[in-house]
């Protein structure tokens, strides 16, 4: 648990009490009289008082929905509006992160020895649980790391305290305010102590970091005690993302798919994530193994990825790719779910070279991106900084238009080539 605070300032406020020079032996100074008065606490400011006035309007609307008066008072009592919570609703970050550091951190070594052990450890439930489920093992726990370490950063905010801050104001606040009785619902229903329920600042809280609403449809109870408990039972944290990645159409027996050597004459723009083809036809256009051996032969269609555009690594991807993503729709989440899972399963790791000369474009930067291909005549979409499908498609026929890699990964060289064509064409 990453709760410790360091608590410094007491010896170096005494060291500075203590220097200076010696001039004169100061004269004794009367004592002064002690009333133990204490300095009266600034004022709350409008903002604060509105959102006490929130929280006990909601009252009404949570006992409207179920809630017992003592489930409410209990879970709301000593919250306030966590300032922290509502700028990071507002944050625009201003890089994004590269892959390779997102994998570098969460496939680290450490990361798969301790899923190995995790794994050890568990094996009076898990060989239960994937037979029940049909989720391999390492998936499960390569899940619960990516989330929370293994158990060890359930996130340091009070869940209701975050998710009433969300609630009361801005762009979250009905996603706040839904979660919100999802969190009560569950105190109710689940006897936890809501004293006991850290979370992230967004709401995800117990050690598979799942939203309260989630954790009341999904939950099951793994280790036999009658209690679905997602703070502190690894069984039922493990038995609960088989639970969901079943359900959320993981095929039993099949593998998420592995990396892959494409020849020097691909057709970049089809390794788009989304273009199916048969193992055959991917053979058939040179795509080869890691080892460059031709492809072993499957009857599923597969997609290929590209995380890093043409000079990174590219990965073959079957449904059950697809089926982590609905557990954290992001590309390098289920990359790194899937590879920390060769990992702990004693398969190999990504065996090609990252880009790392690469720099991540600025928000400014993804900007100018967008308005010099929207200006070339290849819609992006919304110019809002965000390098999302339709900008990569963009990108993809802009290259292809100019002979280059149809990879559509946005790069520095990239954006300034894009930039001068701009110009030399007075646009």
């Amino acid at each position: 648990m990453r709760h410790g605070r360091t608590i410094v300032g007491i010896a170096a406020g005494m060291a500075l009490l203590a220097v200076g020079p010696a001039l004169a032996t100061p004269k004794p100074r009367p004592k002064p009289h002690h009333h133990h008065r204490h300095e009266a606490p600034p004022p709350p400011s409008p903002e604060d008082l509105e959102f006490a006035a929130f929280v006990k309007v909601f009252r009404g609307t949570a006992l409207a929905a179920g809630i017992l008066p003592s489930t409410y008072d209990t879970a709301m009592s000593g919250i306030s509006r966590n300032t922290k919570i509502a700028a990071l609703t507002q944050a625009q970050p201003e890089f994004v992160r590269p892959i390779w550091s997102y994998l570098d951190s969460a496939v680290s070594a450490r990361r798969i020895a301790d899923g190995q052990a995790a794994l050890a450890s568990q094996l009076g439930v898990l060989p239960s649980i994937e037979s029940k489920y049909g989720v391999p093992r390492e998936i499960l726990v390569a899940i619960w790391g990516i989330e929370t370490d293994y158990g060890q950063a359930l996130g340091s905010f009070n869940l209701f305290e975050a998710l009433a801050t969300l609630a009361y104001s801005g762009p979250r606040s009905d996603f706040g305010r839904s979660e919100l009785l999802s969190a009560l619902r569950l105190v109710q229903q689940e006897n936890l102590d809501p004293k006991q329920m850290p979370a992230s600042w967004a709401g995800a809280i117990g050690q598979l970091q799942m939203l309260p609403s989630t954790y009341l449809k999904s939950a099951v109870d793994g280790d036999g005690d009658g209690k679905r408990d997602l703070f502190h039972s690894a069984p039922d944290a493990l038995a609960s993302a088989a639970a969901e990645v079943s359900s959320d159409g993981w095929q039993r027996g099949h593998g998420w798919g592995y990396e892959v050597r494409l020849p020097a004459n691909f057709a970049f723009e089809t390794a788009d994530g989304e273009t199916l083809k048969s193992i055959g036809d991917w053979n058939a256009l040179g795509v080869r193994t890691a080892d460059g051996t031709p492809l072993p032969a499957n009857a599923e269609s597969a997609v290929i990825y590209l995380p890093a555009g043409a000079s990174g690594p590219a990965f073959l991807a079957f449904g059950n790719f697809k089926v982590i993503l609905k557990y954290n729709n992001a590309v390098s989440y289920a990359l790194a779910v899937c590879t920390l899972a060769d990992q702990i399963a004693g398969r190999r790791g990504v065996v090609a070279a990252w880009p790392r000369e690469e720099q991540p474009l600025s928000h400014d930067e993804r900007i100018s991106l967008q308005t010099a291909l929207l200006k070339l005549g290849f819609s992006p979409g919304a110019i809002d900084g965000v390098i999302g499908r339709g900008v990569r498609a963009a990108l993809r026929s802009y290259q292809k238009a100019r002979g280059l890699a149809a990879d559509g990964f946005a790069t520095e060289a990239l954006l300034a080539r894009l930039l001068t064509e701009v110009k030399d064409k007075g646009l």
